[in-house]
């Protein structure tokens, strides 16, 4: 019987490697969570994110980004086997040309939390990570010394320190990317 693994998904990061490093490239989530997947039983996918901000009140492209960014969430959480875990954004100030600038909360918890229960209940015995940053090596930690491997997929610079506590890494390619990719037609 193969493995059981659940899949964590860091959405921005996942939409920065596709938008920098292949061209904005749109893809089928579900064939995502096959790929990273492999010969293991998917569990569930975990995919976390924030909703965009809103004024108050909210302008039209505020709107209108919020409304779509709600029904792509939306549309993912109804695939089979996928969770979307949202956390919220902070105004941390302006940036130098005035814009003002925000940061996801809670995401890497969120994440954080779901890996480590999963991991100390031994429902899963492999976790795949999509991310880059080093807020998750405690979770990873915590996870490897239940037993569980942890298998990172990242982009071209993942943080250092989180690519050596992965167990195995694999870096996005072109081929991977197109091999998960939407059609023109779908």
């Amino acid at each position: 019987m193969a493995n059981r693994v659940a899949i964590f998904i860091d959405g921005a990061y996942l939409d920065y490697v596709l938008k920098e490093e292949f061209k904005s490239a749109r893809i089928d989530y579900r064939a995502l969570s096959e790929q990273l997947a492999g010969d293991s039983d998917i569990l569930r996918t975990y995919y976390y994110h924030c909703l965009p901000h809103q004024g108050n009140p909210p302008t039209r492209q505020e709107s209108d980004r919020y409304s779509t960014q709600r029904r792509f969430f939306n549309t993912l959480d109804r695939l089979p086997r996928y969770t979307v875990r949202l956390g919220r954004l902070a105004f941390r100030g302006v940036d130098e040309n005035g814009r003002p600038r925000y940061e996801q909360k809670r995401v890497d918890i969120l994440l954080g939390v779901d890996m480590v229960q999963l991991a100390a209940k031994q429902v899963i015995q492999d976790a795949v990570l999509v991310a880059g940053d080093s807020d998750f090596i405690p979770a990873l930690t915590a996870a490897k010394s239940e037993g569980v491997l942890i298998r990172l997929f990242h982009g071209q610079r993942p943080h250092s320190d989180l690519w050596q506590e992965a167990d195995e890494r694999t870096q996005f390619t072109q081929g991977f990317v197109d091999a998960v990719s939407m059609s023109l037609t779908s």
